[in-house]
């Protein structure tokens, strides 16, 4: 599976949230190009702070797989992770985190908040902007909503 077919079921999944009234973010993890795990934001729905489509998506990998560490695996999001979720993905060894759309106000890349810019962890290959205008869209479109 290549990068555009994998962020194509991310979308899919933040539709779902989207439908569920969630922040619509999703996230797969991909192993050596196979699928291992999709989910998208449920915070709301669970009361969980860490109900983010990163967070559950790293936590179903980790099962699959039978190891918390997901170094060679790759986390494909719409969004921009916030800082939270980069520490999970750091802390998950994940070796490739590939995004949709920047999030300037929380994002933990674009905020200036990277933990990987002061060499604290070993930081993933990064790809943003993938599919970047779906991803916004579909964020926008949600917030639109929540003003009206």
């Amino acid at each position: 599976m290549n990068l555009d077919e994998a962020m194509k079921i991310a979308l899919d999944e933040a539709n779902l949230a989207f439908q569920e009234g969630e922040i619509p973010v999703g996230a797969v993890v991909l192993k050596d190009g196979e699928l291992i795990s999709k989910a998208h934001n449920n915070r709301e729905r669970e009361s969980k702070i860490s109900g983010h489509a990163e967070i559950l998506a790293i936590e179903a990998a980790e099962k699959k797989l039978g190891r918390w560490q997901l170094d060679g695996c790759q986390l494909v999001v719409t969004l921009e992770p916030c800082l939270m979720c980069m520490g999970a993905i750091a802390q998950a060894r994940i070796s490739t985190l590939v995004y949709g759309a920047d999030d300037p106000t929380y994002g933990g890349i674009s905020s200036g908040l990277d933990p990987f810019s002061k060499r604290i962890y070993p930081s993933p290959l990064i790809y943003r902007n993938v599919m970047k205008e779906e991803s916004a869209e579909l964020i926008n479109l949600f917030f639109a909503n929540k003003r009206r």
